[in-house]
């Protein structure tokens, strides 16, 4: 080995000098080791913020699902809601319950259900309408088939229990409107036999008038017959009738024939009357044939008819009508009145019909 290389062959100066080389070379080596772990530790750092940053992102993801999710759920539940009782609440509920919904699927979905629940509330307003309108004129066809046509319109599933009501209501109320129709035909045919019934009456009680009328111009004349004595002539309408006796004397003598009296039977305003007098000398024969009188024209009764309608047995509206018709169409608009309807849940509701 060199000499000069040891250093415990180094002069003062050179050992220093190489003191101070070694100070430098071991502080630069120090230096490289420290630099190297902070590079590492700066790394270590980066790639922790990097998992971190990653992590949060996860975390903020998972709570988006969660709450899209919830939203979705709470939208779908106010969805149903309105659904069943579609009310202006409800229905408004549940659109600002989609405003909150991300997806753009769902939320699609979301607002067509609420477009077929608006029209659903439509049609069943239309339908109620018609039914309404119908029960207030059921004699009405046009009506009727407005209203049939209205309710086959309620085709979701939601409809159903409104549907089957609105049906009954219209079954129920066509059937009333049709037995007031047959009633009134009846009573038609049953006035239109009447009327043949008393013309015929009439016409048969017009020709018995006549023959009685003709039968008392007999008895006139027969009564007048009978005023004529054998011991004297006898003259109509003023004729002199002379009475004799055996002794000579005129004597005076009332004669005083009195005729049959006959009174027609409906025979209006006919009188018949026939007079005989016969005058002579001091007496008198006065023959009078009673008078056959009429009846005078009555006025025929006209038939009025009270409907009524009661609660719990007791009759609460009444009204006079003039024809069976009127009547029934009155009953119905009184049965199927709101308030009629609220009492039905709680009491006995009756209706009748009496010839006043």
């Amino acid at each position: 080995m060199n000499k000069n290389l040891n250093p415990l062959n180094w002069t003062k100066k050179q050992q220093i000098i190489g003191g101070a080389v070694a100070i430098v070379l071991i502080g630069g080596v120090t230096t490289g080791i420290v630099a190297n772990a902070n590079h590492k530790a700066e790394v270590r750092k980066i790639e922790q913020l990097k998992k971190d940053k990653v992590e949060k992102a996860k975390v903020r993801a998972e709570k988006a699902k969660q709450l899209e999710k919830s939203n979705e759920a709470e939208s779908k539940k106010l969805l149903d809601v309105a659904e069943k009782t579609p009310t202006d609440k409800n229905i408004k509920l549940a659109e600002d319950s989609i405003l909150k919904v991300k997806n753009a699927e769902v939320k699609k979905a979301f607002d067509n259900q609420v477009v077929g629940i608006k029209n659903r509330v439509k049609l069943e307003n239309e339908a109620k309408t018609a039914v309404s309108n119908y029960q207030k004129d059921a004699m009405n066809q046009d009506k009727f088939k407005t209203a049939q046509q209205a309710v086959n319109k309620l085709t979701s599933s939601y409809s159903k229990g409104l549907k089957d009501s609105l049906n009954k209501q219209l079954a129920t109320s066509k059937k009333q409107a049709d037995d007031a129709t047959k009633a009134q035909q009846a009573k038609s045919e049953s006035d239109s036999k009447a009327k043949v019934t008393n013309t015929n009456k009439e016409q048969s009680a017009s020709t018995g008038n006549a023959t009685n009328n003709n039968a008392n111009t007999g008895t006139d004349s027969q009564s007048t017959e009978n005023n004529d004595v054998a011991s004297g002539s006898n003259s109509y309408g003023g004729g002199s009738q002379n009475n004799y006796s055996q002794g000579g004397s005129n004597t005076s003598q009332n004669n005083t024939n009195s005729g049959s009296s006959n009174q027609g039977q409906g025979n209006s305003g006919q009188n018949n009357s026939n007079s005989n007098t016969n005058t002579g000398g001091n007496g008198s024969n006065s023959n009078n044939n009673g008078s056959n009188g009429g009846n005078s024209g009555q006025p025929s009764h006209i038939t009025k008819y009270l409907a009524w309608v009661s609660v719990d047995g007791v009759r609460t509206y009444t009204q006079l009508c003039n024809s069976v018709a009127e009547a029934n169409s009155w009953t119905y608009g009184i049965l199927h009145s709101q308030e009629i309807i609220n009492l039905s849940f709680d009491h006995t509701i009756g209706n009748g019909l009496d010839n006043v």
